[in-house]
C-alpha cells in the first residue's frame, strides 16, 4: 500500500508548479519551474490514475450491498481489482529516484579494445549501431573527433548525442563490447575474439563544473584532411590539455571557435562524469569494472556473428536478431536493463 500522505503530497506540488507556470514567473524562474514541472508531471499522472481507480473499486464494493447492482458490481469488481495491481506497480515504479542526468544529452566514446584491426573494425560497426539508433529516436548525432585505421577501422570516435531522453537510454551501454566473428582479414575462416570498449558520459553545463581558464592549455593544430582538395590548410584543429588531471581532448571541425566549444563541452563532461562518480563509492565501482581496459575478460556484451546472437552478461539477456541490433535495434535490450534496475531499486526500498 502506498502512503497516502506521499501522493497527496506529489499532487500539491505539481499543482503548485502548474499554477506558477499559468500565472507567468519571472524569466529566471521558467527554466527550473518547467524543469521540476516536466518531471513531476508523469508521476501525478500515475498517482491520479491510481487515485481513480481507487475510487472506481470502492464504488463497486459499495455496489454491493445493493441488490439491484451487485451483480454487476461483482462482474466489475476482479477486473478493477487487477487494474489497481498494476496501476499501483507502475506508480510504485514513477517514484523510484531518478538520476537527475537521464534527461541530459549525452557524450558517447568509442574506442577499439583488444585485437588489433578486428577490434577498431568492430568499435566502428558499434558507431554506425548507435548512429542508427539515435536516427530511429529522432537524436542528433554530431561527431566531435574521429580517427580511422588505413584498414576502414576506427582509432578513435567522441559524439555528442542530443534529444529526449538521452542519457537515460543509453548509459547502460557503458562497458567492454566483445565481438566474436570471422574477420574480414582472415583468409583461413577462423572466428576471431576482439573487443572495444563505449564510455557514455552525461553532458555537463557550466554551472556543474567551473573549469578555471588558468587548469587548461589550449593548442591549435592542423586538422587531418581526406587528401586532396580537402587537406586542411588552416590550423583550426583544437587540442585542450585539463592541467589537474591530465585529460586531454580534441576538436577538428573546420571552425576554430567552434573547436573550441566542441572541446570544451568534452572535457566538461568528463570531469562532470569524474565528479559523479567520487560522489557514489558504488557508481564509480560498477563503472571502472565495466570500461576497464579493454581487455576481452571484461565484458558487458558479447556479438556473436556466426550464431547471429548478441548476448548482455550483465541480466544473461540473449537474442538471436544480431542483424537487426547491429543495425541500431537496441530498445529490447535496453529495456530489459531498465527493468533489471528499476527492480533492484524497488528491492532496495522494500517496495
Amino acid at each position: 500500500m502506498l502512503p497516502p500522505d506521499r501522493l497527496d503530497q506529489i499532487l500539491a506540488r505539481f499543482e503548485y508548479l502548474e499554477a506558477r507556470l499559468n500565472a507567468g514567473p519571472d524569466a529566471s524562474e521558467i527554466a527550473d519551474l518547467t524543469r521540476e514541472y516536466s518531471e513531476v508531471r508523469p508521476v501525478a499522472e500515475q498517482v491520479r490514475a491510481y487515485r481513480a481507480l481507487e475510487a472506481q473499486k470502492a464504488d463497486a464494493e459499495a455496489m454491493l450491498d445493493d441488490p439491484e447492482m451487485a451483480e454487476l458490481a461483482e462482474a466489475e469488481l476482479p477486473e478493477l481489482r487487477a487494474a489497481l495491481v498494476e496501476a499501483e506497480a507502475a506508480l510504485q515504479i514513477a517514484l523510484l529516484p531518478t538520476d537527475a542526468a537521464d534527461a541530459r544529452p549525452a557524450i558517447l566514446e568509442i574506442r577499439p579494445g583488444t585485437g588489433g584491426d578486428e577490434a577498431a573494425l568492430f568499435a566502428s560497426d558499434l558507431e554506425a549501431m548507435y548512429r542508427h539508433y539515435a536516427e530511429a529516436r529522432g537524436w542528433q548525432f554530431e561527431v566531435i573527433e574521429r580517427q580511422e585505421t588505413d584498414l576502414g577501422g576506427l582509432k578513435e570516435c567522441v559524439a555528442r548525442i542530443a534529444g529526449e531522453a538521452v542519457f537515460a537510454r543509453l548509459k547502460f551501454e557503458s562497458g567492454v563490447h566483445r565481438v566474436q566473428r570471422v574477420p574480414a582479414t582472415e583468409s583461413g575462416g577462423r572466428i576471431h575474439t576482439s573487443a572495444a570498449t563505449v564510455a557514455v558520459l552525461p553532458e555537463a553545463e557550466e554551472v556543474d563544473i567551473d573549469i578555471p581558464a588558468t587548469d587548461i592549455r589550449i593548442d591549435t593544430m592542423r586538422a587531418s584532411g581526406a587528401g586532396g582538395q580537402h587537406v586542411n590548410t588552416t590550423d583550426s584543429a583544437v587540442r585542450i590539455t585539463h592541467l589537474p588531471t591530465g585529460l586531454v581532448v580534441t576538436s577538428s571541425e573546420k571552425s576554430q571557435h567552434r573547436n573550441r566549444e566542441i572541446a570544451m563541452n568534452v572535457l566538461r563532461a568528463r570531469l562532470y562524469e569524474a565528479q559523479r562518480a567520487a560522489a557514489d563509492a558504488e557508481r564509480s565501482a560498477d563503472r571502472r569494472a565495466q570500461v576497464g581496459s579493454g581487455d576481452r575478460s571484461e565484458r558487458i556484451r558479447t556479438y556473436n556473428f556466426p550464431q547471429g546472437r548478441m548476448t548482455d552478461h550483465r541480466i544473461n539477456l540473449t537474442l538471436y536478431k544480431l542483424d537487426q541490433v547491429m543495425q541500431g535495434d537496441l530498445d529490447e535490450v535496453i529495456d530489459a536493463l531498465t527493468a533489471d534496475l528499476q527492480a533492484q531499486l524497488l528491492a532496495e526500498m522494500g517496495a
